[in-house]
């Protein structure tokens, strides 16, 4: 039933990265397996290059029944863009999405002045880069921009209290929220007003981003974003939503709304479906090793569309908001620095199925020192090793983890201290897992068991927490256009 293993996406050269290597997805003894055999109701979608014009498409189809009636040829708007959508296999997709958008509002409205505003994840100079690489600066006719968490911020009143946006964010007369609905790190926000986080994040100064994570954490960080949302400032000024759509089996299509609430609504019951079957059959796994290939942030980098992060955080159900393990980040961190032996068992700590790490590509920048102090950790290669030896935000990192020279010393070497055959690679893959045949035969076997218990008994409940009544079961497979 699997295969031999297949090619991950690209990785676009940054300078927060390592120079190019071999790919894990290429050792000796590496398959994959298909999403839709895994699990044949997910709908199948769009990898890699496939389907970037069908893209386009769907999103003239879904802007269709969009009112633009509000944008008058002399306003001026704002595209936002966040770019972790330009990493969604090799980011294509959204970006065939945000010029289209450009596009459609242009001819039916006759405004010229449309802007791009890609916002950045954790760093400076990230989305000049995508900016760059996807040539969406002379697309857009020079007007597009990048920014990020440091930029000049904006108060936004709130019921909450002031909050602060980002001033080249909201510099239009209207912004379209050109977003995506792969949930990423739902650790945190746990699939609560899942579409409007990046108003919280990317389009946030650092001020009220850290107080998503550090004041209100996993127990209720997303009041921020709905807060912002339903702030007068940003009402006056939202247009629409166009949401790129993807399952753990690539991308299906595009979604547009005025109404973002029942646009959540929608993408929520959807994605808890599809991603959740991924993440409980991987969440299932009694070890492995974790191979971090690709040009991301370690947390951050997908296999069969989930990501390491959420992996990390498996072995509760962080869906089900009565789940009392998956509450309070930093109360955990307090119970151990007491030593209470039961801060352990919680989330936001390493699942003791991650039994090895492989480090063979992935950029530093983002605090991951818990990975090498809870499972060994291999860096392979002294370019890479060198990057996270300088990162401030992970001064310790190295000196818990050893080193390799090529990744088939670093798998031969984490077999041995692991003590297990299974191996998991996070190289970006929607569509497909790369891993080895033993974690293969695994997840086989344990597929039906996991799509009956989400179907009939995990997502009713999870759908139910949050008032959304719950869709039918899906019979069969849809197949992609």
């Amino acid at each position: 039933m699997y295969n031999k293993s297949a090619a991950p996406p690209g990785i676009m050269q940054s300078v927060y990265g390592a120079p190019p290597r071999p790919r894990a997805a290429d050792c000796a003894g590496i398959v994959s397996l298909a999403v839709a055999d895994l699990f044949p109701r997910i709908q199948k979608g769009y990898v890699q290059k496939e389907g970037v014009s069908a893209i386009r498409r769907a999103t003239v189809e879904a802007l269709a029944s969009v009112n633009m009636e509000m944008i008058e040829p002399g306003h001026t708007v704002n595209i936002l863009a966040s770019e972790h959508g330009f990493y969604l296999l090799e980011g294509d997709h959204y970006a065939e999405m945000v010029k289209t958008v450009r596009d459609v509002v242009e001819a039916r409205t006759g405004c010229k002045n449309i802007r791009l505003r890609v916002a950045g994840g954790m760093a400076t100079r990230e989305a000049d880069e995508v900016i760059a690489h996807y040539g969406l600066r002379p697309y857009f006719g020079g007007r597009a921009v990048g920014t990020h968490a440091f930029d000049k911020g904006i108060a936004i009143e709130t019921e909450i209290g002031t909050l602060w946006g980002l001033d080249r964010i909201y510099d239009a007369d209207w912004i379209i929220h050109a977003s995506y609905d792969e949930p990423r790190d739902l650790y945190f926000y746990r699939m609560i007003d899942r579409v409007l986080k990046p108003f919280a994040m990317s389009y946030a100064r650092y001020e009220t981003r850290s107080v998503f994570h550090g004041n209100f954490g996993n127990r209720s960080c997303s009041f921020i974003q709905r807060a912002i949302f339903d702030s007068p400032f940003v009402q006056k000024k939202l247009a629409f939503g166009c949401f790129l759509r993807m399952t753990p089996a690539g991308i299906t299509g595009v979604h547009a709304d005025a109404d973002l609430d029942r646009a959540g609504r929608i993408i929520t019951a959807d994605v808890m479906r599809d991603y959740g079957k991924m993440l409980r059959l991987l969440g299932s796994i009694d070890e492995y090793i974790a191979v971090l290939d690709g040009g991301r942030w370690g947390y951050y980098l997908h296999a069969g569309g989930i990501v390491f992060g959420c992996l990390e955080n498996a072995t509760y159900d962080v869906f089900d908001l009565t789940q009392p393990a998956a509450f309070g980040y930093f109360d955990i961190l307090a119970k151990m620095a007491a030593g209470d032996p039961d801060a352990m068992g919680h989330i936001m700590l390493v699942n003791p199925a991650i039994r090895a790490v492989v480090v063979n590509q992935a950029w530093p920048g983002i605090p991951m020192s818990d990975v090498p102090m809870f499972a060994r950790t291999i860096v392979v290669g002294a370019d890479q090793a060198a990057m996270i030896e300088a990162d401030p935000a992970n001064q310790v990192f190295m000196g818990f983890a050893e080193s390799a020279d090529t990744i088939e010393e670093a798998l031969t070497s984490a077999r041995k201290l692991a003590n297990t055959d299974k191996i998991l690679i996070f190289d970006g893959s929607f569509g497909h897992i790369n891993l080895s045949p033993q974690l293969a035969e695994y997840l086989i076997m344990k597929a039906p068991e996991i799509e009956e218990m989400v179907e009939h008994t995990l997502l009713p409940l999870w759908l139910r927490q949050r008032g959304i009544k719950p869709p039918k079961p899906a019979t069969k497979s849809r197949k992609k256009k």
